[in-house]
């Protein structure tokens, strides 16, 4: 191929290195030379969904009219089924015709809502560290985006978060087109409270910014927490919108199945970009989805436990090595910083873990510049391969121990 032929990818020239590929591709070497490696690196549900949500997934798809292309915007008893979930978990009121649309994942929902909403010069505003799709997809939308520090150091740090948003926006010229947050988050693990999304809401109706709120773990929080929904802050819906994923509290990350809800000029044109692009999702799948959203919460909550026992063995244990870790509120992931007597950074921190523990982590550098000096544990695993993990470490410490 020649280079002038090369070059006509522009978009994807402005997109780095995963930095990920470097670790799966040496994980992936050992496993085919025979080792056994607790994968604890990507966030992949490995717990099923509840019996019932399979069994009419299986019971719909016997049917014979429902193979043909489905709705876009998700069948009108799905989108009422979200929005009376949300009414009943946060006292938020959603039109199902107009506030409230399916989208192919959270992650499929965030892309096409970038390119909806992002004209070539707009900025976006986005945490650092942050999940990778927040910061790359305005980039191929054609957009620009400004990194908004977030770092657990500060005691204060939703202050300091708000503080430097703030400041953030003071300095960029024109105003920024949105402000992407998502709490609990990914890969910090750091909650917030209701007092926070009411700051920050204030804000943005202020300076006409739309705020994205990617709701992925609202479902997974620990020790009587409730991560609240930015909606159910009074006025939320005049800039805002939520995403909300069925991947992780109801273990459907393979169905594909997510909302966006909130303000309905954003749920009006996703639409109307999404017409174009896409035919939805299975109708037995949205069907089944019917079934979860509108099952007594019990089976969210099933799940939760199951990974609350897991964070508890996981940052006892690594305690236990010597390794200061603090527990999380909320999320499926471990955020934990890389000890500094190794003198390692993150990435060679990773590739450590796998050679010498058998433990496959997520360098902190992968999710932005300040996640650089951690490491993000993924709470994948069951209770016994967990703690073969935890015997990895500390195999793999003691044996570095030795030489220095």
């Amino acid at each position: 191929m020649s280079e002038s032929m090369e070059w006509a990818f522009p978009r994807i020239k402005r997109l780095p290195p995963y930095v990920f590929a470097v670790v799966n591709e040496l994980k992936y070497k050992l496993r085919r030379e025979g080792e056994d490696i607790v994968d604890l690196g990507m966030g992949n549900p490995d717990l099923p969904p509840d019996g019932r949500i399979i069994d009419k997934l299986c019971e719909v798809a016997q049917r014979p009219n429902v193979h043909g292309y489905s709705a876009s915007r998700g069948i009108p008893r799905l989108r009422k089924a979200i929005c009376d979930f949300y009414e009943r978990r946060y006292g938020v009121k959603l039109n199902p015709d107009t506030e409230a649309i399916m989208t192919i994942g959270a992650k499929e929902g965030y892309s096409h809502l970038m390119l909806a909403m992002i004209s070539p010069g707009d900025t976006v505003l986005v945490p650092n560290p942050t999940y990778p799709i927040h910061y790359y997809a305005p980039i191929i939308a054609g957009g620009q985006v400004r990194s908004v520090p977030l770092t657990l150091e500060e005691d204060s740090f939703q202050e300091e978060f708000l503080r430097k948003l703030y400041d953030t926006v003071k300095d960029s010229m024109p105003v920024p087109r949105a402000i992407v947050v998502s709490f609990p988050h990914n890969p910090t693990t750091i909650s917030v409270d209701i007092a926070f999304f009411k700051e920050l809401i204030a804000f943005a109706r202020d300076k006409g910014i739309w705020v994205i709120h990617d709701f992925a773990y609202a479902d997974i929080a620990f020790d009587g927490y409730r991560p609240p929904s930015i909606l159910e802050v009074e006025g939320a819906k005049e800039v805002a919108v939520e995403l909300y994923s069925m991947s992780k509290g109801f273990s459907m990350a393979g169905w594909r199945l997510a909302f966006v809800v909130g303000n309905e000029t954003v749920i009006k044109n996703l639409a109307h970009l999404k017409s174009y692009l896409d035919y939805g999702v299975f109708t037995p799948i949205q069907v089944a989805g019917i079934i979860a959203l509108d099952s007594p919460y019990e089976i969210v909550e099933r799940n939760r436990k199951v990974y609350e026992r897991r964070r508890d063995i996981l940052v006892n244990g690594l305690n236990s090595i010597g390794w200061e870790v603090k527990k999380p509120k909320a999320s499926m992931f471990v955020w934990a910083k890389v000890p500094q007597w190794l003198g390692m950074n993150s990435l060679d921190f990773s590739m450590f873990l796998l050679r010498e523990a058998k433990v496959a982590v997520s360098p902190g550098v992968g999710f932005g510049e300040y996640g650089e000096g951690y490491v993000r544990f993924a709470l994948v695993e069951n209770d016994k391969r967990i703690r073969q993990a935890l015997r990895g470490i500390r195999r793999a410490f003691r044996k570095l121990q030795t030489k220095v």
